[in-house]
């Protein structure tokens, strides 16, 4: 091991100790106080929004300097309205209940031993996260309420902006007699740091990825420490022939071009057989009037007027765009979408456009995700939209915690058995 390589992965461990020997305060911390901080954390951000953008831009110069896709470069910028939003959910957070010490369960023995389920933290919590530098903030948010630490491994790419922004917030929590170690940034000029947090066991009690497929599949597999999976959105929007179609239109463009560069994009649309041709090049044309490139097989879309398709394969159908592109497909009615999403899906969240309640009722049944739209955009896949607040991801796992991970999913339970005495036989 190189003197380089020793010293990084020596600085991971220590602030992982750090976080762990912080972790009995945070859990008891009163929800007033916790509260309190949030609140501080959103004005301190607000009142630092010229320092924190001037950090951003230095990263977005890199980034273009470097290549970056315009889709990344978008995850990656900050500016005043984004950081309100970021200070926003914050304060949203500090408004919700705080989950520690929840009572989910309980009863009395017949021998008396009075028990009860409570929700606890889950510890240290590890987040592995590229280019968006609000993950930083939500993060430490989430973490904070839900009385965890956060050990916060961001990306090259946003390096000067959560340095930035993890300088804010320490100093929020050292103003309020806690730590700095409360949150704390990792190393990222290597892809060794990962290694180094994803196996510090006994140190680490949770890791989750936040980023594209390559990197929650590179976490998930190496990982030592109990990983959370947030996987990448494939989702899939059906337009259905029994429905109003402007509206399906609508909704499925909302999914598209909203904001393309996110894991709630809609990057499939799956056109239903049995509209008339007429129907089905309106559906092409509204997303390349909307400047969105239109994949898919040539000779199909083709056959009922299309123009100017890139022809697909099973990148096409399998992976993120997170651009304004769109593989589209004319599927068999509803059992063909269904069969279309179960080969390619990534769980995340697949929609249905349909006034037909037993076909709706059929889509909602039969397709496995971790979130199913009826009749709306898949653009709401979102824990601010669901009412959660900031979320640390959407989790497309299927033990512990599936969809959009807020407070309650970043807890864990213990029992408690309070007797007076009993011995067991």
């Amino acid at each position: 091991m190189t003197d380089t390589r020793a010293i990084e992965r020596e600085e991971v461990l220590t602030k992982a100790r750090a976080a762990k020997a912080v972790a009995p305060v945070l859990a008891q911390l009163p929800s007033a106080k916790k509260n309190d901080i949030l609140h501080a954390a959103a004005d301190a951000l607000i009142a630092q929004t010229d320092d924190i953008i001037a950090a951003n831009q230095q990263d977005i110069d890199s980034g273009r300097a470097e290549g970056l896709t315009e889709a990344l470069i978008d995850r990656l910028s900050l500016d005043a309205a984004r950081i309100e939003g970021i200070a926003g959910g914050l304060r949203q957070v500090a408004g919700l209940k705080d989950p520690v010490g929840e009572v989910l369960t309980g009863g009395v023995m017949p021998n008396g031993i009075q028990m009860r389920q409570i929700r606890v933290p889950l510890g240290v919590m590890g987040m592995v996260y590229e280019a968006r530098p609000n993950v930083t903030v939500d993060a430490f948010g989430l973490a904070l309420k839900s009385g965890n630490v956060p050990l916060l491994r961001g990306s090259r790419t946003a390096k000067h902006s959560n340095a930035k922004l993890v300088d804010i917030l320490q100093g929020v929590v050292a103003d309020f007699g806690l730590p700095r170690e409360t949150v704390q940034l990792l190393p990222c000029d290597t892809h060794d740091s990962v290694q180094d947090l994803i196996t510090a066991r006994g140190l680490v009690d949770v890791v989750i990825p936040r980023g594209g497929a390559r990197l929650i599949e590179t976490v998930v597999t190496n990982a030592t420490v109990p990983a959370i999976e947030t996987g990448t959105g494939n989702c899939h929007f059906y337009i259905d022939a029994e429905g109003d179609l402007e509206q399906g239109i609508a909704m499925m463009l909302n999914g598209k071009t909203r904001r393309c560069s996110v894991c709630n994009a809609t990057e499939t649309v799956l056109i239903d057989a049995a509209h008339d041709d007429a129907a089905k090049l309106r559906i092409i044309e509204a997303l390349q009037e909307a400047g969105v490139t239109v994949h898919g097989e040539i000779a199909e879309l083709e056959a009922f007027g299309a123009q100017d398709i890139v022809q697909a394969d099973d990148t096409d159908w399998g992976d993120e765009y997170l651009s304004m592109d769109i593989a589209a497909k004319v599927v068999d009615g509803v059992e063909g979408a269904i069969g279309h999403i179960a080969r390619w899906t990534t769980g995340h969240t697949e929609a249905i456009a349909t006034s037909n309640i037993a076909t709706a009722q059929k889509f909602a049944d039969e397709v496995d995700a971790a979130a199913v739209m009826v009749n709306a955009s898949t653009a709401f896949t979102d824990g601010e939209q669901y009412g959660m607040g900031a979320e640390i991801g959407i989790s497309t796992q299927k033990l512990h915690a599936r969809g959009p991970m807020a407070l309650p999913e970043l807890t864990s339970t213990k029992w408690i058995l309070q007797g007076t005495g009993q011995t067991r036989p």
